[in-house]
């Protein structure tokens, strides 16, 4: 599922213009991005979420990466200034996420336009290591 909430302001967002890395720091996965990657639609174009996802980090997601829910909720230890602004969206489910703190991000509406790698932490309470099997 995914797709995105017709009713809450999109942030400002940018493409990157070259590669770049993002170290899931509590996984111990580190990904490459390239600027042309495939944008699969599960949260924000470009978004965390959409970027985990596409290379394999199983970020949980609640509402389908549309700002609905606060399942997707990670702190963005280093890279922080390469992300795109937090909406009052944003910020408003953030309040109903444990453990909130300065870099808290939704993964679903974060999305980093290259210019700095990033640090991600996934809080251990968000990671659902049980899953359905397909």
């Amino acid at each position: 599922m995914g797709g995105s909430n017709p009713y809450i302001e999109k942030p400002v967002t940018k493409r990157p213009q070259k590669p770049f890395q993002i170290r899931f720091e509590n996984m111990n996965k580190t990904i490459v991005v390239p600027p042309d990657y495939p944008i699969f639609g599960t949260g924000l174009p470009g978004s965390l979420l959409d970027i985990a996802l596409s290379f394999g980090v199983d970020i949980d997601h609640a509402c389908g990466g549309v700002c609905a829910c606060s399942t997707c909720h990670v702190y963005v230890k280093q890279g922080q200034k390469s992300c795109s602004q937090s909406t009052d969206n944003e910020n408003d489910m953030l309040d109903l996420a444990p453990d909130v703190k300065p870099n808290s991000r939704l993964a679903c509406q974060c999305v980093p336009n290259g210019e700095e790698d990033l640090v991600i932490e996934i809080p251990s309470w968000n990671r659902n290591l049980a899953r359905e099997g397909k």
